[in-house]
């Protein structure tokens, strides 16, 4: 059985990369820049904004896990427009595994909106499929909500909550489902806890003794509430196994 891991240079990729490496799978990789590690896989390139090298990357595959995407530039071109383009190269394929989001559709943010489009698009092929959807990443909340502290406060919209998950407990979670076959949407995959941001901020505090602080503010509008409800977690998903905590203690080793 051979397996295509596109985005294979993004954080996802990488950590299948890693999960794959001692495992007894034919894998070919593909993305727009070649890994730093591509162990002993094969690697091509392709790229989805402009398709050329799309048919060179899916031949002789059976599965994919479609790890690429694009959430800060041309996301509709390459998660939507993209996909819908990849999709028409993969008669052949027996499972193609698609990583999304938890709560996509009552999140009000416009790359949310396109991975719900996207998930569309795939229920709609002819394509025999698994679409996941996982919460943020421990990485995704450490370095876009709680990297940068000014005058050593972490200024943060404390309250709204998170299920941060690891992404190589997920990056497992999507090679469990290769022998599975396609199996629709399955159940949601999260992290071990639920905390609130100001939690999150007073682990990083204590785990790396800093000597910052928090300050704590609210925010108008639906998407700041749609989080202070917990939309992007789901207690009854699938759990992952590291903590934040621990995400937090082994960046230090």
């Amino acid at each position: 059985m051979k397996i295509l891991i596109t985005g294979s240079t993004g954080v996802l990729g990488t950590a299948l990369i890693n999960q794959l490496t001692s495992r007894h799978y034919d894998v070919k990789l593909t993305s727009r820049r070649k890994p730093e590690t591509t162990g002993h896989f094969e690697w091509v390139y392709s790229d989805l904004l402009t398709g050329d090298g799309l048919e060179e990357a899916v031949k002789d595959v059976e599965v994919v896990i479609h790890a690429a995407t694009s959430p800060l530039k041309n996301s509709r071109l390459i998660d939507v427009s993209g996909l819908e383009n990849f999709l028409t190269k993969l008669e052949h394929i027996k499972h193609f595994i698609y990583p999304s989001i938890v709560g996509i559709e009552e999140i009000p943010f416009k790359y949310y909106k396109l991975k719900c489009e996207a998930e569309d698009l795939l229920k709609n092929s002819s394509i025999p499929y698994t679409i996941v959807r996982a919460t943020q990443f421990h990485g995704f909340v450490d370095h876009f909500l709680l990297s940068k502290p000014i005058f050593k406060r972490y200024i943060i919209p404390g309250s709204i909550k998170f299920q941060s998950v690891d992404v190589g407990d997920f990056a497992n979670h999507l090679i469990g489902l290769i022998e599975k076959g396609p199996q629709g949407r399955v159940d949601d995959f999260g992290g071990p806890e639920i905390m609130s941001l100001r939690e999150m901020a007073n682990l990083k505090i204590n785990v790396n003794n800093e000597p910052n602080k928090i300050v704590s503010f609210s925010l108008p509008g639906k998407l700041y509430k749609s989080l202070l409800d917990g939309k992007n977690t789901n207690k009854m998903g699938q759990i992952g196994r590291v903590t934040f905590e621990e995400y937090l203690s082994k960046k230090l080793n």
